[in-house]
């Protein structure tokens, strides 16, 4: 019998059933994988639209006025739905909606079976970064030619349900089987669907695709380590123009800012003394091969070049586009190996014992259903292949790798390992790519990951020290340890379950009842410091703690030698009862090899807090800061350890291994500050060169700074939202060319949002903030692709996003970008530095507000076609004692123009070429305005 789905969407007043209404309705009919008919209609919803609404799905109200009323047509659609399979995207908001509109106009409720193309696609494809049905459209070239109506998102959703069921049946049958035994947790029928199609494929089976085997069980893509080949002919770098012009012919442009980058590395690695160089080199002219061509003369498998990026997308770029391209000139061909920590990747053995012992919930089985089609794709294991916003779910902390040293040889996936391959590979690749974390992190590691060798590469290293302190910016909260320890000692959770696992060996067991008693000890022991120790303070109070501060008594001394002799005892402890563990590994069942793995995350855990602890109560030198946050009546604390030389590298483990050192950005010089990047670094001597940018400033940009002096810093945050909203809404409605405003406060950002939002939305424009709506990559993703569109962003926003041409036009400083000096880290510093004799805000704030700004303008111009706007609505910028200073990190070219906001927006539209109505520029008198052109001072404008 030949089953009929009807692929429905619907479109509504609002998201509630009680109130709001119907307003379209659209279904398209499949059998046999291809679509039998369409039906679509209007509804009237006997309500008005809203405007928020009719920008979401292009409705009017005039459009549904003379449409069917619901109860008309709600027979037709209760007949056409009738012994079919209900199929929506996100079935539970359109079925729910339309069963209660059939029963308020009479009707029975539907009860047809239901699918969920939203779980099919988060199962069967897994490496999706969105599964909104526009992004799903988008990534999988279905044209959808009109989003949020019904009609069209039916016919999409068609189109993905068949997509889909397409690359269901090409999946192994054991993947499949696999998949129909674990999808009772998915939502109506959906199981059954998935069920039906494992039954299908049994029935006419197929061979196995010959990329793919099969391990105990679960099928793989197959793994291949490509061998290194050296050249076999001497290979001499292109050091002139035409050498590099011969080398590229037809397939890449010769830059000379390009080329001189590249001769500026070669001859630094081959010919220079000196360890260190920094080179400036602007974005959009050819960066990342600007370094790899002439690196890639220089190393072999046993010297690799390490390079190090900002960003994991940075990292996917270099494998995907920029390596393989270079590849097509070179005779002899880049290997590179992408290289993270090891909680990164899929431990396959685990994830075998996830699935004999299956935990029946939702989200659990959804992930590991979609695992199960991953592999069959990837050849990584690296879960960032998922394009996950998180980690944090209990499924990754079960199969989450542990590293090589905990695999058994004799497991049936040894030899599919991806740690086990990635080492294999690294072995045969002459570059590894890594990122800022991974490299500071090699500091801490007891056992090195990367090679000692020649060149390390650091690109994009204006984010290293940001970097570099974060990672070793350390806490440890003793209210969480005790819950901890409460909640693993319960019946039925880690401690009791170990214990059964050791109940036939005594020896063991006695070691490990040992160890919960110390471990409790511990816990006491650190109340007790505390609770003599914090007796004077107010209950959640923040304190920077000195070593005079640390005035324990002659107890308290006593009780701290004790706490790092009890820390010793069971670390000792843990070695012996994971050794034991480990023997026992291969005869465990599946659940218990889980509880083992967690068992070894907790043991790193309190190795962790051991060296933590100590470290916090011995470490006094000056670069250390001491921070606790006290919660209370319970002695409890919070403890902060922040190191203010991390990024010092020399004191690094790393930087003594490697030969030559490249550091390559976008923003390494600051005008007035000599040598500012360097002394960060600790490096001062290093040397800085400078390649200038390919741009002309003065041509391709217009610089606005709000001529309206306010006093910022005495304003509420009220008056200040107030402020902005006032001064952005005239310009963001007067300009319609894509706009990115950037913020120095996340609190700020959102306030502002949530006062413009509505108004804009009403008149279908849409603003899209960062922390609303999604990860930085969607919501850049959205405004990619709207033109007009209006994006609000802070922090991460100021660099490091790629929006070229006409993607972004305008560009708005909210504020000049000073960190806020109360954040713990800025306060921490500043200390620091008074206590050296520096004044924190000319060498670390201004210097690094100097950069953000430089980095601001670099989201606007990114080639030599951009031409944009920027306006700054701080006059600090103009005013300020130092002002001037951060005039002069901008680009020499680049005139600034102090305007009001009814001055510039004509100037504006002049710049974009298009007419301003002379009847909207405010009726009162144009203020006093200024240019300040480059390079010179301050005079009167017109």
């Amino acid at each position: 019998m030949t089953t009929t789905y009807a692929i429905v969407d619907i479109e509504t007043t609002g998201t509630d059933p009680k109130v709001d209404r119907m307003i379209q309705f659209g279904c398209v009919l499949v059998e046999n994988q291809k679509i039998v008919g369409r039906f679509s209609t209007d509804i009237n919803p006997s309500q008005m639209i809203s405007r928020q609404i009719q920008s979401l799905t292009q409705i009017s109200n005039r459009q549904v006025q003379k449409a069917p009323y619901f109860e008309d047509i709600a027979q037709t659609i209760y007949n056409l739905l009738q012994d079919t399979v209900f199929v929506a995207h996100n079935i539970h908001f359109d079925y729910h909606f339309l069963n209660h509109e059939l029963v308020r106009c009479g009707m029975p409720r539907l009860t047809i079976a239901g699918i969920d193309t939203v779980e099919l696609a988060q199962i069967f494809l897994p490496t999706e970064s969105s599964y909104r049905l526009n992004d799903l459209a988008e990534s999988l070239g279905i044209i959808h030619e009109n989003p949020h109506q019904a009609a069209s998102d039916a016919e999409v959703t068609a189109d993905l349900f068949l997509r889909i069921e397409e690359l269901a049946k090409a999946l192994p049958l054991v993947t499949i089987e696999k998949i129909a035994t674990l999808s009772s947790v998915t939502s109506h029928q959906t199981s059954d669907y998935i069920k039906q199609l494992a039954l299908e494929m049994k029935q006419n089976p197929t061979e196995l695709a010959t990329d793919l085997m099969v391990v105990n069980q679960i099928a793989l893509k197959k793994k291949e380590v490509t061998l290194f080949e050296q050249p076999l002919y001497e290979i001499t770098y292109p050091k002139t123009k035409k050498q590099k012009q011969r080398l590229f012919q037809e397939r890449l442009s010769y830059r000379p800012q390009q080329g001189k980058l590249m001769n500026l590395i070669h001859k630094h690695v081959t010919n220079e003394d000196e360890k260190d160089l920094l080179i400036e080199a602007s974005t959009g002219m050819g960066k990342t091969m600007g370094y790899l061509l002439p690196l890639s003369y220089l190393a072999t498998p046993e010297k690799p070049v390490v390079i190090s990026t900002a960003s994991i997308l940075l990292q996917q770029q270099l494998i995907e586009e920029d390596i393989p391209k270079l590849n097509q000139l070179l005779d002899y061909k880049i290997q590179a190996t992408v290289i993270k920590g090891k909680g990164n990747y899929i431990d396959l053995q685990r994830f075998k014992a996830t699935l004999d012992a299956p935990i029946v919930q939702k989200q659990y089985g959804l992930y590991q259903m979609r695992l199960l089609v991953w592999l069959t794709q990837t050849e990584t294991g690296d879960f960032g292949e998922l394009n996950l916003t998180s980690l944090n779910h209990l499924l990754f902390e079960e199969i989450k790798h542990r590293g090589v040293d905990y695999l058994s040889k004799k497991q049936a996936f040894y030899q599919e390992d991806f740690l086990v391959h990635l080492n294999q590979k690294m072995t045969q690749s002459n570059f590894l790519i890594v990122n800022h974390a991974f490299l500071a992190q090699e500091t801490r590691r007891e056992t090195p990951y990367l090679p000692n060798s020649q060149i390390l590469m650091i690109d994009e290293a204006h984010h290293l020290p940001e970097v570099m302190e974060q990672v070793t910016n350390q806490f440890f909260d003793t209210e969480v340890f005790q819950r901890q320890l409460r909640h693993l000692g319960e019946d039925g959770q880690l401690f009791d379950t170990l214990r059964a696992m050791l109940s036939q060996e005594a020896e063991i067991l006695q070691l490990f009842e040992l160890y919960q008693t110390i471990l409790s000890e511990i816990s006491e022991i650190q109340e007790e410091i505390f609770a003599e120790w914090l007796l004077p303070f107010q209950v959640k109070e923040e304190l920077f703690v000195t070593r005079d501060d640390l005035n324990l008594s002659n107890q308290g001394k006593k009780n701290l030698k004790k706490l790092y002799l009890y820390y010793e005892e069971s670390l000792l402890l843990q070695q012996q009862i994971a050794a034991a563990c480990f023997r026992h590994n291969e005869q465990w069942l599946a659940r218990e090899k889980i509880v083992y793995g967690k068992a070894l995350i907790f043991f790193e855990e309190l190795s962790a807090q051991a060296s933590f602890v100590k470290q916090w109560f011995t470490s006094w030198e000056p670069r250390y800061v001491h921070k606790l946050y006290i919660y209370g009546s319970q002695n409890t604390v919070r403890m902060q350890l922040i190191d203010l030389e991390a990024a010092i590298l020399p004191n690094t483990a790393w930087y003594p291994r490697y030969e030559k050192i490249l550091y390559v950005g976008g923003t390494l010089k600051v005008a007035t500050f000599t040598n500012y990047f360097a002394q960060r670094l600790g490096i001062p001597d290093a040397k800085l060169k400078v390649i200038p940018p390919p741009y002309h400033y003065d041509e391709q940009v217009r610089l606005f700074v709000l001529n309206e002096q306010v006093a910022i810093k005495e304003l509420s945050i009220y008056e200040y939202v107030d402020f902005i909203v006032r001064t952005l809404s005239p310009i963001l409605e007067q300009q319609k060319e894509s706009t990115l405003v950037l913020f120095t406060s996340h609190d700020i950002l959102q306030k502002v949002y949530y006062r413009m939002q509505m108004s804009f939305l009403e008149n279908g424009r849409e603003i899209i903030a960062q922390g609303i709506g999604g990860s930085r990559e969607k919501l850049l993703k959205r405004f990619r692709h709207r033109k007009g569109a209006v994006l609000f962003g802070a922090d991460s926003f100021w660099q490091g996003v790629d929006l070229p041409g006409d993607t972004l036009q305008l560009l708005i400083v909210t504020r000049l970008p000073f960190d806020h000096p109360q954040r713990p880290m800025i306060e921490a510093k500043s200390r620091y530095l008074d206590e050296q004799g520096d004044n924190y805000f000319k060498k670390e704030a201004l210097p690094k507000a100097s950069l953000k700004l430089r980095q601001g303008l670099g989201r606007l111009i990114r080639s030599e076609e951009d031409r944009g706007v920027m306006v700054v609505l701080d006059s600090r910028l103009i005013h300020s004692s130092y002002g001037q200073k951060l005039q002069q990190s901008l680009p020499k070219d680049l005139a600034i123009h102090e305007r009001s906001v009814a001055e510039m927006l004509p100037e504006i539209a002049q710049f974009f070429k298009r007419d301003y109505p002379k009847e909207e520029i405010e009726a009162d008198s144009p203020q006093h305005s200024v240019i300040i052109e480059p390079s010179k001072g301050v005079k009167s404008g017109e």
